[in-house]
């Protein structure tokens, strides 16, 4: 597996992928997995792009255009390492959620969009569409929570994200939080709501 990676095993049958926000890492996102998904294993990814010196997922060209080709090759990619990751470590590749935040919502909305069939749905927070020509895709099997910050300055680019998945038929639940770009409580509340629902 061609990933900086770690794997926190739970006891229940569903895993959590997290991907981490600018500048972050495989563990950036490991007390808040926990927290909403209490059973879950946890597989933390670390991006393979360096944007400034900062890991990220893909490269960007400004604050809102993004590298296409890139993240379409890392959408697949990211594909791979969950079949790869079942195999290794004995996981059902049929219960897989993305949890991601900031780039790496970005990311797991792609590859959500990009490799629908590997992945059940996720819990993006403050994501905005990557891709400038998101393909049609079939999400039926898909549930999503989609968490934006009302004063978050790229919540100006977000709009597309639930229609298209709402489009593309994913079970799609949106709430605009008291939050800026950072994370609150209020994320860890309605995530392991959510969890809770879409998990049982």
């Amino acid at each position: 597996m061609d990933w900086i990676h770690h794997l926190d095993r739970g006891p229940g049958p569903w895993t959590l992928l997290h991907l981490h926000g600018t500048g972050g890492n495989e563990a950036q996102l490991r007390g808040l997995a926990r927290e909403i998904a209490p059973d879950a294993t946890l597989l933390g990814v670390r991006g393979r792009s360096l944007d400034e010196g900062f890991p990220r997922f893909f490269r960007r060209f400004t604050a809102v255009r993004y590298d296409q080709a890139q993240i379409r090759e890392e959408a697949a990619a990211l594909a791979q390492l969950v079949q790869d990751a079942a195999q290794a470590y004995d996981l059902d590749p049929a219960k897989v959620l993305t949890l991601g935040y900031s780039n790496g919502a970005n990311m797991a909305l792609a590859a959500l969009a990009l490799q629908p069939q590997t992945f059940q749905g996720g819990l993006f927070l403050r994501p905005v569409m990557p891709l400038d020509a998101p393909p049609g895709a079939d999400l039926s099997h898909a549930r999503a929570l989609v968490l934006h910050g009302a004063r978050d300055p790229y919540a100006a680019h977000a709009g597309a994200v639930t229609p298209y998945l709402t489009h593309s038929g994913a079970q799609v639940e949106e709430h605009t939080l008291n939050a800026g770009h950072e994370l609150s409580q209020a994320d860890v509340t309605l995530g392991a709501q959510w969890w809770a629902r879409h998990t049982q």
